[in-house]
């Protein structure tokens, strides 16, 4: 019997499945919802079955291999662990994540262009060193300064002041002075 035959005889045969226990479930006083959903269970069934006689899960990977251990003790937390070792995430103890946020501060800071951020941001920072080190979690100690906000703001209007200035410099060697164009809407009032 060719493939294609076959197939339409199982969804023939499914729909009257279906058919028939529909009507059953009317007689019997099941409710219209429950009918729906043994209904889309047949259907489920039906696709799954006909996609493992075209043979779509024949090379799926980790065919043939053993499902792993749960262990003795099941671990709730065991989908976090795959997931940090699926996507390399990092997970530091506190102390050393705030020794590396330290380290990369200045360069978090430069970024932010407006005073009242860069305020805001090592407020954050200081704060959460002082939490890390009230919180009494083992690890490897908190070694990492808060930062004196007034002279950090003053370093970065510095460096910001620099950066500004090399910019205006860059942009004076790279480019000659052309004759200015008057805006579009002087030159439509013929000013």
């Amino acid at each position: 019997m060719p493939e294609k035959d076959r197939d339409d005889q199982f969804e023939t045969a499914d729909a009257e499945t279906v058919r028939r226990e529909a009507a059953r479930d009317d007689r019997t006083g099941r409710s219209a919802a429950a009918a729906r959903i043994a209904q889309q269970a047949t259907w489920v069934d039906l696709q799954v079955r006909q996609a493992m006689e075209r043979g779509e899960f024949d090379d799926l990977p980790g065919q043939g291999k053993p499902i792993e251990d749960l262990g003795v003790e099941h671990d709730p937390d065991w989908w976090v662990k795959k997931l940090v070792e699926r996507e390399n995430i990092a997970l530091l103890p506190p102390a050393i994540a705030l020794r590396k946020e330290d380290a990369e501060l200045e360069q978090r800071l430069d970024a932010i262009t407006v005073e009242r951020e860069v305020r805001r941001e090592l407020e954050d920072f200081n704060r959460r060193v002082v939490e890390t080190r009230r919180q009494l979690q083992g690890g490897p100690p908190v070694i990492t300064p808060t930062r004196d906000v007034d002279a950090e703001v003053a370093a970065w209007l510095e460096r910001r002041a620099a950066r500004i200035e090399a910019q205006r410099a860059a942009r004076s060697t790279t480019a000659p002075d052309a004759p200015r164009r008057r805006p579009w809407w002087s030159r439509l009032r013929g000013r």
